[in-house]
């Protein structure tokens, strides 16, 4: 089948991941394909765009899901819970970025690109697979610098501390993050809802025990994604994931240990390759700004002796876009997935 001739339909089309998503897909392989919006009654009517296309989000039926290619939940871990089996039953394959269905049987979690890289045979998707969940965006930074140095030399250990933005939790986080700045400024009340914590103007390992926003949970998913993405075959990792008073993007600060010295131009040298911008001492460093709209990981190396010193202990400071990484990794879930689909499907 042409890739023209796929039916795709993105559930939570309003959300942050979801006009990600839409935006992402028109520079993809799939960007011929017939684009169908889905989401709960709240954003039911409005239109918005898939590429140059105007599209009105429909409703979720139970006829939704019929003639549909592919499927993305982007919105809430509810609706994809609720409605995955149906889209399946329907004949359509699955993509999870809302990581509901990580847990389910048949179930695989994927960043394509990185297991090309690791040195493990991790298994693709077969006809036994039920759905695919994109990995965690953090994982997959962390994972893509770790798959690169380590293919050129040994590597110990990762040790990162990971900071949240407001975004990986979707608009009602981002608003309340706005509104407590807000708040803040004027003295009045805070809104604690999503964090059960005031999180403007302030750094936090840890939330209100009433918090919608599970930081804990996020910080294991991280590293479970990272496991699973290398098979075993990625260093270990430690990890602490910060809650920051950031709107978008991911920042890590990472302790890289090898099992042999090495300078800070040979690190730089491995991790040179598709997806990764090493960035240099004479640049502006990466951040979670000037990451915004950047399809690359961005990494910048420091060693911890003198300049030109040989040492096992490096300094990896990385940036990416969380929404995008999502995106891009969903998609090369997809197109991996299409070589399951049955050729010269009647539509």
């Amino acid at each position: 089948m042409a890739d023209g001739m796929y039916r795709i339909g993105i559930v939570g089309a309003a959300s942050l991941k979801g006009k990600e998503l839409a935006d992402e897909l028109q520079d993809s392989l799939l960007a011929a394909s017939d684009f169908l919006l889905f989401d709960d009654e709240e954003a039911t009517g409005q239109v918005t765009a898939v590429g140059d296309e105007p599209n009105v989000i429909r409703p979720l039926e139970a006829t939704s899901f019929a003639r549909l290619d592919f499927v993305f939940f982007a919105g809430s871990a509810e609706d994809a819970q609720e409605h995955w089996q149906v889209a399946r039953r329907a004949g359509a394959s699955i993509v999870d970025l809302t990581y509901a269905l990580e847990t389910e049987r048949g179930v695989l979690v994927r960043a394509p690109l990185i297991q090309e890289l690791s040195k493990a045979k991790v298994p693709g998707p077969n006809l036994e697979t039920v759905a695919v969940v994109a990995a965690h965006p953090a994982a997959v930074m962390l994972a893509m610098a770790a798959a690169r140095v380590q293919a050129a030399m040994p590597v110990e250990r990762l040790a990162a501390t990971v900071v949240e933005p407001a975004s990986e939790h979707g608009r009602e986080a981002m608003d309340e993050l706005h509104q407590q700045t807000v708040n803040l400024l004027s003295f009045q009340t805070l809104p604690r809802d999503q964090y059960d914590a005031q999180v403007a103007f302030n750094l936090l390992p840890s939330l209100g025990a009433d918090s919608k926003v599970k930081l804990l949970e996020a910080e294991q998913r991280i590293v479970r994604h990272y496991g699973l993405l290398g098979g075993g075959s990625l260093p270990g990792l430690d990890i602490e994931l910060v809650q920051a008073p950031v709107f978008h993007g991911y920042v890590a600060s990472v302790m890289l240990e090898l099992s042999e010295e090495r300078t800070v131009a040979q690190v730089e040298a491995a991790l040179v390759g598709e997806s990764i911008d090493v960035v240099s001492d004479e640049s502006d460093p990466p951040s979670n700004l000037s990451a915004a709209g950047q399809e690359d990981i961005m990494v910048r190396v420091r060693g911890t002796g003198e300049t030109g010193a040989r040492s096992k202990r490096f300094w990896l400071w990385l940036a990416a876009d969380n929404l995008k990484l999502s995106a891009l990794t969903a998609i090369s879930c997809a197109n991996e997935l299409k070589r399951l689909r049955p050729q010269g499907k009647v539509q």
